[in-house]
């Protein structure tokens, strides 16, 4: 029995878990950005299939963005099961939509909390994935980036409103763009895998938080038409 124990190799271990979170975080990461799809449908007053389609951009977008910089096959032709996840986030809100129950979610601003969640999974699972295949440091961190905000790009483009992240004056692709280089520095240091996938996480998350909760943000180029497009969105 001792023998058997002995055998197993630490970093073994370690790879297969992080292995196994990284999975669960990008399952968790699909479904908070797919409500957030499937909230923008119901606001601009979309159809069932406008919200599967919604929820399938910002669910999956950013990564399929990922792989085409990258030069990879796009990780759910093959296995479609993120998709499919989307797909069904998008029919279990849509009830509530139907019953304008949406104000709870607002109220408790789980969409923006489970939004930022899912942009830190994905920031940091893109700058890895770019370090991996040998990306240049400031390619990784665009391309890190690009997996965030990605998916939020196209479902506001889908949503015929200029991209939020563009003007809403919080810390998003600023956030996202912290925690990738977050993840560089860390890796560039040599640091252990689980420092180099939690710190830029969690520093994402903290960001984004304090965005949410204090109004930082970025400053805007010009308030009068940062109004009006806040005027425009939610027409």
């Amino acid at each position: 029995m001792h023998a058997l124990t002995t055998a197993v190799d630490p970093d073994v271990i370690l790879t297969h878990a992080l292995g196994t979170l990284r999975i669960a975080l990008e399952y968790l990461g699909t479904v908070a950005f797919a409500i957030s799809g499937a909230v923008a449908a119901s606001r601009r007053r979309m159809d069932l299939v406008g919200a599967v389609v919604l929820a399938s951009l910002v669910a999956v977008g950013g990564g399929t963005m990922r792989d085409l910089l990258l030069r990879q096959d796009v990780f759910w032709i093959e296995n479609p099961a993120l998709v499919m996840v989307a797909i069904a986030t998008a029919l279990a809100i849509a009830p509530f939509a139907r019953r304008r129950d949406l104000g709870a979610l607002a109220r408790h601003r789980i969409v923006e909390y489970s939004d930022a969640a899912g942009l830190a999974i994905f920031v940091v699972i893109g700058t890895g994935i770019a370090l991996d295949v040998g990306a240049s440091p400031v390619a990784a961190m665009i391309v890190g980036v690009a997996n965030g905000v990605g998916g939020g790009i196209l479902r506001d483009l889908f949503a015929a409103q200029v991209p939020e992240v563009f003007w809403n004056g919080q810390l998003y692709a600023t956030a996202a763009l912290g925690g990738a280089f977050t993840s560089w520095a860390l890796w560039a240091a040599g640091a252990p895998a689980e420092l180099v996938f939690w710190v830029p996480l969690l520093v994402i998350l903290a960001l984004r938080t304090l965005s949410l909760k204090r109004g930082w943000g970025v400053p805007s180029v010009a308030v009068v038409q940062k109004r009006e497009l806040q005027t425009e969105s939610h027409a």
